[in-house]
């Protein structure tokens, strides 16, 4: 007799995981015989740089990293946070007390969750936005309040709009600067909006600043972390991954105010066994070398960036150029959804793009592409789709 297997009520609730969906509808063009170019997901086509590859290879070797590491992480990989965190944004922080290290950011994000939201919790976070956000409070019993992201407000969640109730109620706030999907950008004004409206009503704010270091034209994005006040009710989360290209590598960090990094340590030490030590040795590395490793990845992404935008403009969609992030935010022409138009390029031109309503209701209307091939890739993309009728 086959066994009944029924899944957990939290499994059972759960959207569709985005990027899942996305592969098997990728795997249905594939089959048959299609030349994909997948602009789809956010995963760097650039080499890791040769200098955190070498570090990785030698730590490898020394036996004292085949063993369980710290689920916080090694105090020299913590410490080298706070020195790249001081270096890049002025930032003081205790390596013990207010920096964790993390199996990628998307684990810390998820355990945030685990970690403060309990069954009927209110969580705010924008729409559109990373899915996990999302996926972490309903994995956990919470309550999702999406806030809007819209064009007239420059894709930034309008505080002031919130409910009285709502706002006295919730118990995090999420919220992602640069952008995703948007690519929008936060100034100052706004991070010290978000920290008075935090302490006005007694709520944590989880900021994912994954995208800070791809930025263009000589834009610095700064943390949020530089705002005053910000430490007292925030954490930050940040990631090696798409800093360095080393989305397979998974290793990231938490920081900030030392009580909300304790409780996320809780959960760590409890469900994982920290990051590889020689994958922190070479992310040590990563940080220590910051800027000379970055700039080249920056500068092919620019350029990238400036044929796909103009190319689109030119098939006579509305983009803006971005400012960071690599990923480019497509108006929907009237008359068609997100997701007909990301199947219209998909079987019509061989071009993977994400529909922006699976990011958030509020997505609705728009599509994203990543900058993610390389250059050449891209004139043909933007070759296919100005043949494609819509």
């Amino acid at each position: 007799m086959a066994l009944t297997i029924k899944k957990a009520k939290r499994i059972e609730q759960l959207p569709p995981y985005l990027f899942a969906e996305i592969d098997r509808r990728k795997r249905e063009v594939l089959a048959r015989g299609v030349d994909l170019i997948d602009l789809g997901v956010g995963d760097p086509d650039i080499p890791t740089p040769s200098p955190i590859v070498e570090k990785l290879t030698e730590a490898a070797t020394k036996t004292a990293n085949h063993r369980y590491p710290s689920s916080a992480g090694l105090l020299e990989f913590r410490q080298a946070v706070a020195d790249w965190y001081r270096r890049r944004f002025g930032v003081q922080l205790d390596p013990v007390k207010e920096v964790l290290s993390l199996i990628g950011s998307k684990e810390g994000i998820a355990n945030m969750a685990t970690a403060f939201v309990d069954p009927g919790d209110l969580v705010l976070a924008t729409s559109p936005a990373y899915p996990v956000y999302q996926i972490g409070t309903l994995l956990n019993g919470g309550k999702h309040y999406p806030l809007p992201l819209t064009r007239e407000n420059h894709f930034l969640p309008d505080l002031d709009s919130i409910p009285a109730e709502v706002a006295r109620q919730a118990k995090l706030l999420w919220i992602n600067y640069p952008n995703n999907p948007t690519a929008a950008v936060a100034e100052k004004d706004f991070f010290e909006r978000v920290v008075e409206f935090a302490h006005r009503h007694n709520i944590i704010v989880c900021h994912d600043a994954a995208y800070t270091e791809v930025a263009f034209d000589g834009f610095r994005p700064m943390s949020f972390l530089e705002v005053e006040g910000a430490r007292e009710v925030g954490i930050e989360f940040h990631s090696l991954s798409k800093t360095f290209n080393m989305t397979g590598w998974r290793i990231g960090m938490a920081v900030g105010n030392p009580d909300l990094v304790a409780g996320l340590a809780q959960v760590k030490s409890n469900v994982d066994s920290g990051a590889f030590q020689a994958i922190q040795e070479a992310g040590i590395e990563a940080l220590r070398l910051g800027e000379a490793l970055m700039a080249p990845s920056r500068k092919i992404y620019q350029e990238r960036r400036d044929i796909l935008v103009e190319g689109l403009r030119t098939a006579g969609f509305a983009c803006e150029k971005p400012r960071a992030t690599f990923y480019v935010w497509v108006s929907v022409p009237k008359g068609i959804t997100s997701a007909q138009l990301t199947t219209k390029l998909l079987d019509e031109a061989g071009v993977v793009s994400t529909p922006g309503n699976g990011f958030g209701a509020a997505g609705e209307g728009y599509i994203r592409f990543t900058v993610c091939v390389a250059k050449e890739r891209l004139k043909e993309v933007v070759e296919r789709i100005r043949r494609v009728k819509l």
